[in-house]
């Protein structure tokens, strides 16, 4: 009895490496960090100082104390305080990558897609209805084959 040989690790982790989405996912990771780091620039430079303006501060230094003395910044900072103009930042940063994804490109892939799957549909059904009509047309032959043969043997 011969045995399988199994494969090497090193070929099990070419194998990894060659499929498709493995690929396709590396490439979306980097265009995503990327892409983040735009939205950053964004929020930083555009709407943290426009919520500057409309407001007293940039909107990372934005918090409430929860425990006095609140006092001073940074690493010479006392008290305790809720950092919410950071995460009011980070969920502007959220919401504006999401939206930019989901204009950009989501919604674009699937109406192409949705697209591509009606031209799909409609070639189907032009096909089905080619192979009914032929289909019609063989049976019609068929029974004209049939009547004829018959109309023969009543003859003979």
């Amino acid at each position: 009895m011969s045995e399988k040989k199994a494969p090497s690790v090193l070929q099990g982790f070419k194998a990894f490496l060659m499929r498709g989405n493995v690929v396709d996912l590396a490439v979306a990771v980097v265009i995503g960090a990327a892409f983040t780091s735009i939205v950053n620039s964004v929020v930083k430079g555009v709407i943290n100082p426009v919520v500057g303006a409309l407001g007293t501060q940039s909107l990372d230094n934005y918090s409430s104390c929860i425990k006095d003395p609140c006092t001073g910044t940074g690493a010479n900072a006392t008290g305790v305080r809720i950092l919410w103009g950071s995460v009011l930042g980070s969920t502007l940063n959220f919401l504006i990558t999401a939206a930019v994804v989901y204009f950009l490109m989501v919604l674009p892939m699937s109406r192409f897609l949705a697209r591509q799957e009606a031209r799909r549909k409609a070639k189907e059904g032009t096909d089905e209805a080619m192979e009914v009509s032929e289909l019609q047309v063989l049976k019609e032959i068929r029974d004209a084959l049939v009547s004829q043969r018959e109309s023969e043997r009543t003859r003979s």
